[in-house]
C-alpha cells in the first residue's frame, strides 16, 4: 500500500539491506508503490476537497489492548451494530486511493487473499475490519510494525507507540494521517467508526486531544497467553513480511516484554483523563463466557444506545463462529517467571494474580 516516495524512505532508513532471495519481492512492492502513487494522485484530484469538509457524525470508538488480546473478536462484536462502520482490510491497505479504487478492485483482487488470517486463523479478506495502524504506515508514517520488514535490524520507531518522544513536527504529521484516514473513511460511511490498533492503547491522550468525546473500551487476557501469543504472531509476520533472512530474532521475547510495559505505563496514566461513560475495562474471559451481558455492560456504561437493537446481529454472528478454536501454545518455567515479574503491575490490576512473583 505505500506510495513509491514512502516506500524508497523505508529502504533508504535501512541502508537497502535486502537480502537475494528477497529480491523479487522488493521488485514486485515498487512496481505497485509507482502504481499507489498513480491512483493517490487521481484519488486527490477527484475527493480531497470533498474530504476536507467532512465532519465525523461522532468521535470513534477505541479498541484498546495488548496484541492478542481478543481485539479482534471485540471488533468483530462491536461493528454488529448498524450505527457503527469500520476500517476495512481494502481502505487499511490502499488508504491513499481506497474512495477511487475500492469499488472496482476488491472484486478483481479478492481471491488473491487468504481466507484465514495465518496467525490465528481467523477469516480474512478485503472487507474484514482491519488494524488503522496499517494504513497510518502506509500513508508514511513511521510505526513500530515496520520492524517486520528488515527484522535482523531489530526494533524500529518504538517511539512511535505511545508518541511521547516525537518532536512537535512529527506528532503533528501522525495526527494529520490519522484524522485525514478517518474523514476518509466518514466520507464513504459517516457513521460512528470503530477503530481497533493495539498501539493506540499507549495514546490515549493524544487520541482524547483530537476526539474528546471518543469512547474507549479495553480489554485484558491472561498475560502468560498474551505473551506467547503475541511472540508466535511477530514471528509469523516477520516471515511473510520480510525483505531479507529471518535471523534468530533474539531480540524478540525482550521486545514483546519492553512494549507491554510501555503501553501500560501509558494507559494507566491516561485513563484518569476520561470521564466514567468514556472508558470500560472487560475481560477476554468474560466476554467469551458471556458475550451478550458483557456487550450490554459496555453499552450501558459508555451510554452507546439500546442494546437490544444489537443483540440479533451480535447473537447471529455469534452462531457464525461458534466452532472457532484458539491457538494453544506453551510456556517455559524460566520464560513464565519472567513475565510475571515484568508485568506484575498487569497481574495484580486486571485479576490475574494466581502466583507470587519470583525474582532472582
Amino acid at each position: 500500500g505505500l506510495a513509491v516516495a514512502a516506500w524508497l524512505a523505508m529502504l533508504g532508513r535501512n541502508r537497502f539491506d535486502v537480502s537475494l532471495t528477497r529480491l523479487h519481492t522488493v521488485l514486485s512492492i515498487t512496481g505497485v508503490s509507482c502504481i499507489n502513487s498513480a491512483l493517490s494522485a487521481i484519488d486527490r484530484l477527484l475527493y480531497s476537497r470533498r474530504v476536507a469538509r467532512v465532519q465525523l457524525a461522532e468521535d470513534p470508538l477505541f479498541i484498546l489492548g495488548h496484541w492478542r488480546s481478543g481485539t479482534t473478536f471485540l471488533h468483530e462484536l462491536l461493528i454488529r451494530d448498524p450505527a457503527h462502520t469500520f476500517p476495512n482490510t481494502y481502505q487499511c491497505f490502499a488508504p491513499h486511493h481506497f474512495i477511487f479504487t475500492e469499488s472496482w478492485i476488491t472484486p478483481l483482487t479478492e481471491g488473491l487473499l487468504p481466507s484465514r488470517r495465518p496467525m490465528d486463523n481467523m477469516a480474512a479478506g478485503w472487507q474484514r475490519p482491519q488494524e488503522d495502524e496499517f494504513a497510518l504506515g502506509n500513508l508514511g508514517i513511521r510505526t513500530p510494525y515496520l520492524s517486520m520488514a528488515f527484522p535482523q535490524r531489530g526494533p524500529k520507531h518504538e517511539e512511535y507507540l505511545d508518541l511521547v518522544e516525537l518532536s512537535p513536527a512529527e506528532q503533528e504529521r501522525w495526527r494529520d494521517a490519522l484524522d485525514r484516514f478517518c474523514r476518509r473513511i466518514a466520507y464513504r460511511d459517516n457513521r460512528r467508526i470503530v477503530v481497533k490498533s493495539p498501539p493506540h492503547t499507549a495514546r490515549m491522550k493524544t487520541l482524547l486531544e483530537m476526539f474528546p468525546r471518543a469512547k474507549f473500551v479495553h480489554i485484558v487476557r491472561d498475560p502468560y497467553e498474551v505473551f506467547v501469543s503475541t511472540v508466535n504472531l511477530w514471528k509469523s509476520l516477520h516471515e511473510v513480511q520480510r525483505m531479507q533472512q529471518l535471523g534468530d530474532l533474539a531480540w524478540l521475547e525482550e521486545y514483546v516484554l519492553r512494549c507491554h510495559e510501555r503501553m501500560y505505563d501509558a494507559l494507566e496514566a491516561d485513563r484518569q483523563l476520561l470521564a466514567e461513560n468514556q472508558f470500560i475495562d472487560v475481560r477476554y474471559e468474560d466476554l467469551i463466557d458471556q458475550p451478550l451481558e458483557q456487550l450490554k455492560r459496555i453499552y450501558q456504561q459508555l451510554e452507546l444506545g439500546d442494546f437490544a437493537r444489537v443483540e440479533p446481529a451480535v447473537t447471529d454472528h455469534l452462531a457464525d463462529v461458534k466452532n472457532y478454536r484458539k491457538n494453544h501454545y506453551e510456556l517455559d518455567d524460566e520464560l513464565r517467571q519472567k513475565v510475571r515479574a515484568r508485568w506484575a503491575g498487569y497481574f495484580e490490576r486486571y485479576g490475574y494474580e494466581t502466583e507470587p512473583v519470583e525474582v532472582s
